[in-house]
């Protein structure tokens, strides 16, 4: 049973989980690992941005560094800002109603950004990375989402590997930390959506049994976030040049798990499957609704 979520953002909310939202990616980077320099001249990003607009999004993701495997952390707060800022403006001057997520871990950014007019501040550190992330979300009252990560991008092919029983209950664990150091200050809990940060510190194989296992995350009692779109655990396990089938694969398992927002670099084929597997959703909470009630069939004479 997916539970059923008032989002609170800076200045409207969104209702999570009567079907599945979906965000689209924007990212304003030249080293990004599926979509690098393919929209770092603003013009591009603003046109493709609307594009997925048209395409159904319903929130865009706008990014100004890469977190690939392997990255370190050379992008500045003063350049983040020059990529992302003429993006989001345009963007907000062409359809005013757009809800836009900021990709960053850098409060710097997020102040800009949330002037800039964005609602809602995607930290993939889990505000880990920069302790003025915190206050700043406390007082900008604005939404956010939290992930999941072990280490850095340039740690993670370093990190001890977890076996298939490890993964979930690591996830389950920090991210209640996560979620408890947030609202301790002063973040509120309807403001805060959780990811469990599929790709970050966990290696190929890890992934899976935290996807089969992601419905064990509602226990938290916030909505939940899955970006799966083009990793690399995706591409190996359905072919290099099959990230696209598998994402949409990763994204039905995710809405049948009961995540709240799909998170994707293809947007219309995601909003054409997860209407889909909101009604096999849907059908199993009708069949779970009903469980126990006896059918009576009479055999033979």
């Amino acid at each position: 049973m997916r539970p059923v979520f008032e989002w609170k953002l800076r200045s409207r909310s969104l209702q999570l989980g009567e079907r599945t939202l979906v965000m689209g990616v924007v990212n304003v980077t030249p080293d990004s690992f599926s979509d690098g320099g393919e929209f770092l001249e603003p013009q591009r990003a603003v046109s493709h941005a609307l594009d997925l607009l048209g395409d159904g999004a319903d929130i865009l993701d706008i990014g100004g560094e890469s977190t690939r495997p392997g990255s370190r952390p050379t992008v500045s707060a003063d350049d983040e800002k020059r990529r992302v800022l003429p993006v989001i403006e345009d963007i907000l001057r062409q359809a005013p109603r757009a809800v836009i997520s900021v990709d960053t871990y850098k409060a710097a950014t997020a102040e800009a950004a949330l002037a800039a007019g964005v609602e809602i501040v995607n930290d993939v550190s889990g505000l880990t990375w920069d302790e003025n992330m915190r206050p700043l979300l406390a007082r900008e009252r604005c939404g956010c989402v939290l992930m999941h990560t072990r280490g850095r991008p340039d740690e993670w092919r370093s990190l001890p590997q977890l076996s298939p029983e490890e993964v979930a209950p690591l996830v389950l664990h920090d991210l209640r930390r996560i979620s408890e150091c947030a609202t301790t200050a002063g973040i509120a809990h309807e403001r805060i959506v959780l990811d469990p940060g599929f790709g970050f510190g966990k290696r190929m194989d890890e992934n899976f049994p935290l996807l089969a296992r992601l419905g064990e995350l509602h226990q938290l009692g916030f909505p939940l976030l899955t970006g799966t779109s083009r990793k690399s655990f995706v591409g190996q396990a359905a072919g290099a040049d099959s990230r696209l089938t598998g994402t949409l694969t990763t994204v039905t398992a995710s809405v049948l798990q009961g995540a709240h927002i799909v998170r994707v670099h293809d947007v219309k084929p995601a909003v054409e499957t997860v209407k889909v597997a909101d009604a096999i959703l849907r059908a199993q909470q009708l069949a779970g609704k009903s469980k126990g009630t006896a059918i009576r069939v009479k055999v033979g004479g």
